[in-house]
């Protein structure tokens, strides 16, 4: 069986063996349940902005399509939806997927999940107003085929954001060496360092492909108060948020 480029078949089999750990704050999903509340408040803020939504709405992105791409058990596609939008969530690990469609349906969310590849998916022809490929990105085996398939879910001026690693030695030490060895944060083999992008690189890639980066900020832990930030510093984690123009 052969399968899309971007597909990595051995970060697949890691994830689906973590898919009842994902709704466990103190599990294996601990980072990204921390990390969580940031990357949500850049998303929002910058889909009120960009799309002219209301801001003191209780439903403040009401009438947005989002696909939420590597969406897992739904860690950041629940609260897309609980603020109104109408969200897509795309993942390869069926384990996952089976927990994120019984709580959205127990909880009467807006949401549809999937099992595809973006690739797959892409050839369907939907376009979104936005695509989220958060903490995804350092996982696939061939990042031009994934923006590529990215892209072509987008409507004209449609938001592309991405979170990932910077391949610097402070995020071998703090993403690999500290989370994974010395903390035991996350399970060993989560990351291969040399798979992380720098932010000059991901801003190649969006180019030839017609995007241009909007917003670009550090992201920073804050160990006393278990919380993260934004920052200037790009050395370990960042975000970002490009509007396609091409």
């Amino acid at each position: 069986m052969t399968h899309p480029a971007s597909v990595d078949q051995e970060e697949v089999k890691n994830f689906a063996r973590l898919a009842d750990q994902w709704w466990n704050p103190e599990g294996p999903m601990k980072p990204l349940h921390q990390m969580n509340p940031l990357r949500l408040k850049f998303i929002r803020d910058h889909l009120i902005a960009h799309f002219h939504q209301g801001v003191s709405d209780l439903a403040p992105l009401k009438n947005l399509s989002l696909l939420d791409v590597g969406s897992g058990a739904g860690l950041l596609t629940e609260p897309l939806a609980r603020l109104g939008a109408a969200v897509t969530g795309l993942d390869l690990a069926e384990s996952s997927l089976s927990i994120a469609r019984h709580r959205a349906e127990a909880q009467g969310l807006n949401i549809t999940y999937l099992n595809s590849s973006i690739e797959e998916f892409a050839q369907k022809n939907h376009k979104y107003h936005a695509v989220m490929a958060l903490e995804v990105i350092e996982h696939v085996a061939d990042v031009h085929s994934f923006l590529q398939a990215c892209a072509s879910l987008l409507q004209p001026k449609g938001l592309l954001f991405l979170s990932t690693l910077n391949r610097t030695p402070p995020s071998y030490l703090t993403a690999i060496l500290g989370a994974e060895y010395i903390l035991r944060l996350l399970p060993r083999g989560t990351h291969q360092w040399y798979k992380f992008l720098k932010p000059s690189e991901v801003d190649a890639h969006l180019r030839k492909i017609g995007f241009v980066i909007k917003d670009l900020q550090g992201m920073r832990f804050k160990p006393l108060y278990k919380t993260w930030q934004l920052s200037k510093n790009l050395s370990v984690n960042y975000i970002l948020c490009a509007e396609k123009i091409g």
